[in-house]
């Protein structure tokens, strides 16, 4: 069985990251044998770059984007708007069964 790889991308400072953080953690007690968690500190205009960074926080599943945000053509250090609010701990949950 491949595992789920979750990556958790962010900067220090950022005001969702910390929510972001706290929903994905709660969305994958159960589901901790069929997960790999990482986070990952974007704090340089290089490792934006490097990571295709779409905002703090994001989150990738398998590599994609949880809102389906394409890679910015000009990734930067900046903080990352959801119009329908951070991602919640159900919606989070809610995928991960689908996969």
């Amino acid at each position: 069985m491949n595992k789920i790889e979750l990556i958790f991308q962010y900067f220090e400072g950022c005001p969702h990251a910390g929510t972001l953080r706290q929903n994905v953690k709660e969305a994958i007690v159960g589901f901790e044998e069929s997960i790999v968690y990482k986070e990952e500190l974007i704090d340089t205009q290089e490792l934006a770059i490097k990571n295709k960074f779409r905002g703090s926080p994001t989150l990738l599943i398998n590599g994609e984007d949880f809102e389906n945000m394409p890679p910015p053509e000009h990734p930067a250090l900046a903080c990352r708007f959801y119009p329908n609010g951070v991602p919640s701990k159900e919606k989070i949950s809610a995928r991960l069964k689908q996969l």
